[in-house]
């Protein structure tokens, strides 16, 4: 389907879960699932994006605009939510990108149904474990001060960091729904799955980790070895970029891209 889509975001029902969806462009579909908020349709890479393929990024359930059913709780569900929105997309396949918590999401996705995706780009993800028990694989930002979490997840942090006094209160409120959802999705075990890393294995579809070079959220010695763990994976840094390379670095991050798919 070819068809031009330049939209507001729009609502979506997925078997009774009302989601808000940010569709732009026109051509290959690539589904974005977002990491620790949802996609301001005035990014500047999703503009880029677009410019190359039919970009659907929903908002998970508790994010953006999209309400959180009372007994959605867990990775679990988001996972299979979105299992029922790709059957649901009228698309033979579509390559899935993830971002940060929803590269987690993704690789999940990937693992359970392969058959419905021909590209998996997975961005500086959360969900599974590398380091021993004692050690953190993932900054803890729930108990990490805002400044530090803030200086950890740029690479310019005086550039990129959130103003907060400049917000409006509406999405003030959001944001703070947002770490809300998350802390709720992502709380125990913190970010990850202990069974993921054994299952990466059933991905088979081409798949690139790209990863911030200056991440300190989760670096990317983390990212290179979630790529070992699929076959067959490609591993790239984008450099002068933390944990939103997306954001930092725009054109570069969306030529990785568009160059892989």
């Amino acid at each position: 389907m070819t068809t031009e889509i330049a939209s507001p975001p729009e609502r979506l029902s997925v078997r009774g879960v009302e989601l808000e969806v940010l569709r732009r462009g026109a051509g290959r579909p690539v589904l974005l699932l977002h990491g620790m908020q949802h996609v301001d349709p005035r990014a500047r890479f999703v503009e880029l994006l677009a410019r190359r393929a039919l970009v659907i990024a929903p908002s998970h359930p508790g994010f953006g605009h999209s309400e959180r059913p009372a007994d959605f709780e867990t990775v679990y569900d988001l996972v299979h939510l979105y299992l029922d929105l790709i059957d649901a997309l009228p698309y033979e396949k579509v390559a899935l990108v993830g971002l940060s918590f929803g590269g987690w999401l993704a690789a999940e996705v990937a693992v359970k149904c392969g058959h419905r995706l021909d590209r998996l780009v997975l961005v500086d993800a959360f969900g599974i474990k590398v380091g021993d028990r004692e050690t953190p694989d993932i900054l803890d930002v729930f108990n990490t001060s805002p400044a530090e979490v803030q200086r950890r997840s740029w690479h310019d942090p005086a550039r990129w960091r959130p103003d907060f006094e400049a917000m409006a209160d509406e999405e003030i409120v959001v944001r703070a729904r947002e770490w809300e959802a998350l802390c709720l999705y992502g709380w125990h075990p913190y970010m990850y799955n202990p069974r993921l890393t054994r299952w990466l294995r059933r991905i088979t579809v081409p798949t690139l980790v790209l990863w911030g070079a200056s991440d300190g959220i989760v670096k990317p010695a983390y990212g290179r070895a979630y790529s070992a763990l699929i076959p067959g994976s490609r591993f790239q840094l984008v450099e002068d970029a933390g944990h939103h390379p997306e954001i930092e670095q725009p054109e570069a991050f969306v030529d990785h891209l568009a160059g892989f798919l």
